[in-house]
């Protein structure tokens, strides 16, 4: 079940090629490094459960082999977090994968459904919570936290099975590998440092000009942090950030003036005051710009937003599809400024929603009221 050594994780690999499906999940640790460290892989097959120690293996080429392998499909729930750090890590994006977070919402399950209330779904298993909080890189593992660890596999390869037979009995296998595959594009994962401005807290009320200094000041933060491994916010808070944009200091006294800068060298001054420079001098065709995080539509067309997405909510009761997959209340917006560029228009959420919203907006359908519920006229 604990595989600590090179051998046993070569042997180990060796046996899950052979299997169709394997189960993955990791345990890894963000607080104090710029990546995520990778801490523990566990690996469920219909015929084991093993918890691979990263910390204890040197050579980890066998685990990257099977990650790449394309003719064993890797299951995951919610695998965003899982594909980075394995990534970064491994050097190799996993492939092909399986997401059963994204499928229970195509099952009439909540989007954002947790690993526990997934496994109580489809396996009618009740899972322990006992070590959530475990500083998974401190050795000796004790069994308990072991055991803690191989339940997230343990029951995966099961719930994967009923999920896939009920999305093969509704006809939905293919809308969930279109809505996986983008997670499982190595691009997905690989970071942008001069897009990092737009992810710094109350970055939304900044200014063009002042967005300009934040995109070369968090370009700046996020080579640093990664130089040295350390969060972002050991090299500078979002809040000593903002403000540098909005003082925009010349030199190193008025730099210092920001509290909150206290921790950095002479050097890490120079270098940030040459960032704020840049953003400065920006051309102000290239200013940057960040859209609002949920934008308001005209009060001419709130009632026309509200229909629309009591449509989708309807169809979403219909059809067991989560409400939040289909569209968003922004997206039903920019439906209607440019219904060719949304995603109602192509794959299976055309084929869901079909042209439900054209004939609503034309006016050919409507909606009413019937014993209590909403149904299409």
């Amino acid at each position: 079940m604990y595989i600590s050594t090179y051998d046993d994780l070569s042997a180990f690999c060796g046996r899950a090629r052979c299997h169709v499906a394997i189960a993955i999940d990791t345990e890894f640790l963000r607080e104090r490094t710029y990546h995520a460290k990778l801490c523990l892989v566990q690996v469920a097959t219909p015929d084991e459960c093993v918890v691979i120690d990263p910390l204890t293996i040197d050579d980890l080429s066998p685990l990257a082999e099977l990650m790449a392998d394309v003719d064993t499909l890797k299951v995951f729930h919610a695998c965003s977090q899982d594909m980075e750090v394995l990534v970064h890590t491994l050097g190799v994006c996993p492939a092909p994968i399986f997401d059963t977070q994204v499928a229970a919402g195509f099952l009439g399950e909540r989007a954002q459904c947790s690993y526990h209330n997934l496994v109580h779904s489809f396996c009618g298993v009740s899972l322990p919570k006992t070590e959530s909080l475990t500083d998974w890189s401190r050795r000796p593992l004790s069994p308990q936290q072991i055991e803690y660890a191989v339940d997230d596999v343990r029951y995966l390869i099961d719930a994967y099975r009923v999920i896939e037979s009920k999305l093969h009995s509704l006809g939905r296998t293919a809308w969930v590998r279109d809505e996986i595959r983008p997670l499982a594009d190595p691009a997905h994962y690989r970071s942008d440092p001069r897009s990092a401005f737009k992810r710094v807290k109350r970055i939304n009320a900044c200014t063009r000009r002042q967005l300009a200094v934040a995109r070369e000041l968090a370009a700046w933060r996020e080579h640093r942090a990664e130089d040295r491994d350390i969060p972002r916010k050991w090299v500078m808070s979002d809040e000593v950030l903002v403000a540098l944009c909005r003082r925009v200091p010349k030199t190193i006294e008025d730099f210092r003036a920001v509290r909150g800068t206290e921790q950095l060298s002479a050097r890490d001054v120079e270098v940030a005051l040459d960032a704020i420079a840049r953003g400065v001098r920006c051309p102000a065709e290239n200013l940057p710009s960040i859209g609002r995080a949920h934008r308001t539509p005209a009060p001419e067309l709130e009632s026309v937003i509200d229909l629309m997405y009591a449509l989708i909510r309807l169809v979403s009761d219909r059809s067991g599809v989560a409400t939040s997959l289909i569209i968003s209340r922004d997206g039903l917006l920019d439906y209607i400024d440019h219904p060719e560029r949304s995603p109602l228009r192509e794959g299976w959420r055309f084929e869901l929603v079909g042209t439900l919203i054209d004939d609503l907006l034309r006016g050919d359908i409507g909606l009413t009221v019937k014993d209590g519920a909403l149904e299409i006229l």
